[in-house]
């Protein structure tokens, strides 16, 4: 019987649905408790673990099952440290990146060895595995940046990139330090380990994301998607501790190798960032935290010695190293805070280097007992440093992060009130099969600042007694429900019953004021020769707003470039910004390149724009549409196109256009692809009525007469979103 079950309350904890239990409620309860004193939650989590752990009231053990989950959760913030790093930006800044890295591996090295010659009076094989230990740190501090939303700010790419360049300098000298001190120092070790971290380095750069584009096109199961992610970081990870290198190198890699295969819009990477921040992640601090014994600050002097100096010099050369890439960059003293705040937290490498250092022993005393490389104090001392550095690099990451959002929030508050626009985007919905990537376009394309702009519609024939229609049309909008729920948005259904299909989006589109409008054509069927049908016709001739006709053959995330073909005078098109945005929106959240076609002038106008919001991207000039078959030869395997259309009484338009049916059904039929319609100029008899953004456009139409007014103007919409 259950009743009569001896349960066994001795500690620690044996009973693993008891431990597992009170964990969770750790989790929960620690970071709420803590909150109320302004005490971050990473810290909140590293007390509670020092508090339940072996070295307090003994609840728990950190036995192997805390291991494996606080392993997890350490591989976690390092993959999804290179997850969420804008590519474009950080190869806009690998130089940078490289400077930062220096500093925060140079200094802390010249210190650290000084100091432990000189103040701790190590020998010089100790102090400049000491050093090591200095110079790496750890990306602990990463959610709170993130959580902060300016995880893509130059300052943070620079840092992340950095952490990468020192954690593997570091984990190099301490390999170096562990060959010499066992004699293994020779001319093979050296060739050993060159070739086995270019191996690596290579499986995981260039084979992890071929795996996972052929992976993502024939598995659309969300749990069999992030399972194999999952299994791709922990290989990787692997693949780096056969190479030689610490495990954490390995996640970052694998991060940045399935960088655009997982969009930061997508469900996959919600569901990423979900399972890390509520589980792993808090089992990596719990377990941190139970390795904090404070009573050895009591028995030992030098042990506090130790510790008091490593944690100083620790903390210095780190806030050296942000100071010095503070000035040679000329950034704001929030983002030299933010820079600190991410390294100077030492935990994962700092260690593996102090462990490997004290279980290396290089002689024994009198009494035979063993004489290690880092002896007890270090060791002792290592923890308290952890805990330290730990929670203030917490107090100053929040304290930048909240200081530069407040940057960030003020320089976007800065623009005109009138260039303001709020996305509504409209989304019809006619068959099941395309629901799920019609509304992945729309979150891709959308300002991140909104998350109730989509709006799902189905319109039911108002003269039908068909209940099974009204049915069917709950059941489609339920089903988009769910798809734009797994990206944090939220979707408004609509049910529209009327006898006119086109004047029933058209109302819509009025009434809901909608700037958007995704069309999704069938991925069995083609353009109907009558160039876009009878529907899709009546919708461009009635609604002024942005629309995207929408025809997907293979998942939006493992697109590799989009190819986007503008025509002449298109810039002069008073929607040109607004569908500038939405192709800016999508380099921005997928990754994917954007190859842009159009004439000099046209390219001249978003060049400037790249400048400033920078996103991977080529410019090709071509303005003669009689030779557009021209682009099906640049259109390989997993790129998209995209084609910047007019209606007929626009200045872009051109008699060609009337021909891409044919093109599109014959020589386009096996890429993904776009057909933007913009926002025009109408004249005053032409039955168009605009909605939606254009009523904000009175500052942007003849902007583009200059091209730096025309940036200034632009660079206020781009800034929001």
């Amino acid at each position: 019987m259950i009743l009569g079950a001896d349960l066994n309350f001795s500690l620690p904890w044996g009973n693993p649905v008891l431990i597992f239990t009170s964990i969770l409620f750790i989790i929960l309860f620690a970071p709420i408790l803590l909150n109320k004193v302004k005490i971050p939650q990473l810290i909140g989590l590293i007390i509670a673990g020092a508090i339940i752990g072996p070295n307090g009231f003994n609840l728990l053990e950190r036995d192997s099952s805390v291991i494996l989950f606080g392993t997890v959760g350490l591989l976690y913030i390092m993959f999804l440290a290179g997850l969420e790093i804008d590519l474009a930006d950080f190869k806009k800044n690998s130089r940078k990146s490289i400077v930062f890295g220096l500093y925060t591996f140079l200094i802390p090295m010249t210190l650290g060895i000084l100091a432990g010659i000189y103040i701790l009076d190590f020998s010089l094989i100790t102090s400049v595995l000491l050093a090591s230990m200095f110079a790496s740190h750890t990306l602990i501090a990463y959610p709170i940046i993130s959580k902060m939303g300016v995880a893509k700010n130059k300052a943070v790419n620079i840092t992340v990139g950095g952490t990468m360049i020192t954690d593997t300098l570091a984990l190099l000298v301490l390999a170096v330090i562990a060959g010499m001190s066992k004699g293994e120092l020779t001319n093979d070790f050296w060739i050993r380990l060159v070739i086995s971290v270019i191996v690596f380095a290579s499986i995981v750069i260039f084979i992890f994301p071929l795996l996972g584009r052929w992976f993502f096109k024939r598995v659309d199961d969300n749990v069999s998607q992030y399972v194999f992610v999952l299994g791709l970081v922990f290989l990787g990870a692997f693949l780096a501790e056969a190479a030689g290198i610490e495990a954490i190198i390995g996640a970052f890699l694998a991060g940045l190798a399935l960088n655009r295969l997982i969009p930061h819009t997508s469900p996959l990477m919600n569901r990423i960032e979900f399972v890390g921040n509520a589980l792993f992640i808090p089992f990596f601090l719990i377990g941190v935290g139970m390795l904090i014994d404070y009573r050895v600050f009591f028995n030992d002097l030098n042990t506090i010695y130790v510790a008091v100096t490593m944690t100083i010099i620790a903390t210095v050369s780190k806030f050296l190293a942000a100071y010095f890439t503070q000035k040679t960059f000329k950034f704001s003293s929030a983002q030299r805070d933010v820079i600190f705040g991410l390294s100077n937290a030492q935990a994962a490498a700092t260690l593996a280097a102090v462990l490997v250092g004290y279980n290396i022993i290089v002689g024994e005393t009198e009494t035979g007992e063993p004489i290690r490389l880092l002896g007890e104090s270090v060791l002792n001392g290592t923890i308290l440093m952890i805990l330290v550095t730990c929670t203030h690099a917490s107090f100053v990451a929040q304290k930048g992060a909240t200081k530069l959002a407040l940057e960030e929030e003020s320089a976007a508050g800065e623009q005109d009130e009138n260039v303001d626009p709020q996305d509504k985007i409209l989304i019809p919905l006619s068959y099941p099969e395309n629901i799920e990537e019609l509304i992945q376009l729309g979150v891709t394309i959308k300002s991140k600042s909104t998350k109730n702009s989509l709006i799902a519609l189905n319109i039911v024939p108002s003269d039908s007694k068909d209940e099974s229609k009204e049915k069917f049309a709950k059941k489609l909008l339920q089903k988009a429900s769910v798809s734009a729920a797994a990206t944090d948005n939220i979707l408004t259904e609509l049910i529209r019953y009327d006898s006119d299909i086109v004047n029933g989006i058209t109302n819509v589109v009025k009434e809901n004021k909608a700037t958007d409008i995704i069309l999704g054509l069938h991925k069995q069927g083609g353009i109907s020769d009558s160039y876009l049908g009878n529907l899709t016709e009546g919708i461009l001739r009635k609604c002024n707003v942005t629309t995207l006709i929408y025809k997907n053959l293979q998942p939006i995330n493992t697109i590799e470039r989009y190819l986007v073909v503008i025509p002449e005078n298109g810039e002069r098109e008073m929607g040109f910004p607004f569908w500038l945005l939405r192709m800016w929106n999508i380099g921005r959240n997928t990754g994917a390149k954007l190859v842009f076609y159009g004439s000099a002038e046209t390219l001249d106008y978003i060049q400037q724009i790249n400048k400033k919001f920078t996103i991977e991207a080529a410019f090709i000039e071509f303005s003669d549409w009689e030779e557009i078959l021209i682009i099906s030869r640049d259109l390989k395997e997993n790129n998209a196109l995209v084609m910047i259309l007019s209606r007929k009484n626009g200045v872009s338009f051109t008699p060609v256009m009337n021909k891409l049916p044919k093109y599109l059904n014959k020589y386009f039929n096996k890429n993904n692809y776009i057909l933007v319609y913009p926002m025009q100029l109408e004249s005053e008899d032409s039955g168009i009525v605009s909605y939606g953004g254009s009523s904000i456009l009175n500052p942007l139409i003849n902007s583009v007469e200059r091209i730096d007014e025309f940036g200034k103007i632009v660079a206020k919409l781009f800034r929001k979103k």
